[in-house]
């Protein structure tokens, strides 16, 4: 749009034209009667076009679309000024549902499930709020996020825009006064001189018993009102669910309706979200019949699997798991750049995602990307690792090493997910990879086999003379372990010189959170395992997740290793040159 216009203004009137356009033609009239009537309106009312009252401040009322356009051009709109993203046909829906909701007669309780990145929350959340607030709409907004500092940041950016925004002055007035002390104006509440009132809370605040005068809230908005910690067990889901369903009847404002007509309208209410398990908070409010969703794809292609592991795709999946190619990850590139035209797909937002971007997203990790863009929950519980690389033992001591630890993880119990003792010898070469050079899942019960828990580490020590560091979780024995293998190290010849540091710390951290973030990097081979450590590479490939997985030793130390590796410093020690022997 930009090498249209010489200005600003030129782009203003233009907007004007075409969304009035747009509201002639959905009243009824055909194009040259609707291009009549808005050129007349503009020459009519030109000496208010943008000002006080004028124009675009009648046009905002009736096109929510129109006032995002416009009055937030600077988020909506590209421009040089701007890093704003061409809008596509999803974000149209979100304001077209939304304003049908909130002044039609559309329903009043409208949800979507939408991937990573739509940009749910500037849509469907930002752009209605700052409307509502602007025409008077809606006298109390309630938005409830996951957590606190999510709520606020709404907050945050509706003050600044209705601070700073000149459009929006220059239509409205003031609508926003941080100085007057007669106005709540914080990082949770916002009052407007119209007398209307934003407010942001977290999930875990309840909803009912809220007022403003005496106005319950008439417009609710969930955005990502779920958290990780909120659908990891049965327990979680059901509390979730049971506490927005009690809590929300009693929060709303009922429609009045007299003599059978509805005089006012009750409480709109929006959620955003994106599916995070099969009976997860969003699963449950889309099969409620009450509600209407939408639940829309990233990628525009049923069998994602398919797709991505056939034809043109298949070999640049080829290209980039050859990891004896060092140049894998480039020759891949350059090959999906010589096939472009014929590799691109249809996807939800085609102005703004790359092809490329989405198909290495999936080839890092498979479920997660069916999970969170195409709303696939159907593939959770999928294996997590879809490929381990590997060399011989022999090739893997060829690399020069930075630095190296063990890594253990005892068995303690008899159960069947607890009888392994996990060791994992791993380093950090000169190329950046890291190498586990010895993994191995040992059937030693550190809880009835303590000595022998503690001797087979003693033995890894001496075998790898590199490493510098141990690390212990300190959950299973709250220090013990470490401590008799200090002991050893002090009273063995050979180990007590080498200044090794023992590591033995509780671990708080969710299991499956720890293993996630070595996802990518196992699935684009920068994590390379021996190829006779089977067993532990087996356990690797069949993990699902902690829920649907009989064991997670490997993968659990395997994390431990690649995170902690990278904090461990290696003193290099300086080696002295008599003098003389540099002079000539």
């Amino acid at each position: 749009m930009k090498e249209l216009f010489k200005n600003d203004n030129q782009r203003n009137v233009f907007l004007l034209y075409k969304y009035l356009l747009k509201i002639f033609i959905d009243a009824g009239a055909d194009n040259k009667d609707a291009e009549i009537k808005a050129n007349e309106m503009i020459l009519r009312k030109a000496n208010n076009l943008f000002g006080y009252h004028g124009l675009a401040w009648s046009l905002g009322a009736e096109s929510l679309e129109f006032f995002c356009m416009y009055f937030l051009q600077d988020t909506f709109l590209p421009k040089d000024n701007n890093a704003a993203a061409p809008i596509a046909d999803i974000h149209r829906e979100i304001w077209s549902d939304i304003q049908e909701s909130i002044i039609g007669n559309g329903t009043n309780q409208r949800g979507w499930v939408l991937p990573r990145g739509t940009g749910k929350s500037a849509f469907g959340d930002y752009a209605p709020a700052c409307w509502c607030h602007a025409y008077n709409i809606k006298k109390y907004t309630l938005i409830c996020s996951d957590i606190g500092s999510t709520a606020e940041k709404f907050i945050k950016d509706i003050k600044n825009t209705f601070l700073e925004n000149n459009y929006i002055k220059q239509a409205f007035g003031v609508l926003l006064n941080d100085k007057d002390k007669r106005y709540i104006c914080n990082s949770t509440q916002l009052e407007f001189t119209n007398k209307t009132f934003i407010e942001a809370i977290s999930s875990s605040s309840p909803m009912r018993g809220r007022k403003y005068g005496n106005n319950r809230p008439d417009l609710i908005i969930l955005d990502d009102y779920q958290s990780e910690p909120d659908v990891r067990t049965d327990e979680a889901r059901e509390k979730k669910w049971k506490r927005f369903s009690d809590d929300v009847k009693y929060a709303v404002q009922k429609a009045v309706v007299r003599n059978g007509k509805i005089v006012k309208k009750g409480t709109t209410l929006i959620a955003l979200g994106t599916l995070q398990h099969k009976e997860c908070f969003y699963s449950r409010l889309m099969k409620q019949p009450t509600w209407k969703f939408k639940n829309e794809k990233g990628v525009l292609i049923d069998d994602i699997d398919t797709y991505f592991n056939t034809g043109l795709w298949e070999q640049f999946k080829n290209i980039l798991f050859d990891f004896k190619n060092e140049t894998h990850l480039e020759d891949a590139k350059e090959f999906y750049y010589s096939h472009e035209a014929a590799m691109k797909f249809s996807m939800l937002w085609n102005e703004f995602w790359d092809c490329l971007d989405m198909a290495m997203s999936y080839y890092e990790n498979p479920a997660s990307f069916k999970q969170e863009v195409q709303g696939d929950v159907d593939s959770i519980g999928e294996k997590w690792f879809k490929t381990v690389a590997t060399e011989t033992r022999k090739d893997i001591e060829t690399h020069s090493f930075i630095k190296t630890m063990l890594c253990m993880d005892p068995a303690s119990t008899d159960t069947g997910k607890s009888d392994y003792s996990a060791y994992l010898v791993g380093s950090v070469s000169e190329n950046n990879l890291k190498y586990a050079r010895n993994a191995e899942l040992a059937r030693i019960n550190a809880r009835t086999d303590f000595d022998k828990y503690i001797d087979h580490a003693i033995y890894l020590l001496k075998e790898y003379p590199d490493i510098t560091h141990v690390y212990i979780e300190k959950n299973t024995f709250n220090g013990a372990d470490a401590n008799l293998l200090e002991n050893k190290i002090n009273a063995d010849d050979v180990l007590r010189v080498r200044n090794i540091e023992i590591i033995n710390e509780m671990q708080r951290k969710n299991k499956d959170d720890k293993i996630s973030t070595i996802i990518p990097y196992m699935n684009k081979g920068q994590i390379i395992f021996a190829e006779e450590d089977q067993d532990f590479i087996k356990q690797i490939l069949e993990f699902a997740g902690q829920k649907f997985s009989l064991h997670d030793d490997a993968p659990d130390i395997t994390a431990e290793f690649a995170n902690r590796i990278e904090n461990i410093e290696v003193l290099q020690y300086a080696t002295f040159i008599d003098r003389r022997k540099l002079e000539i």
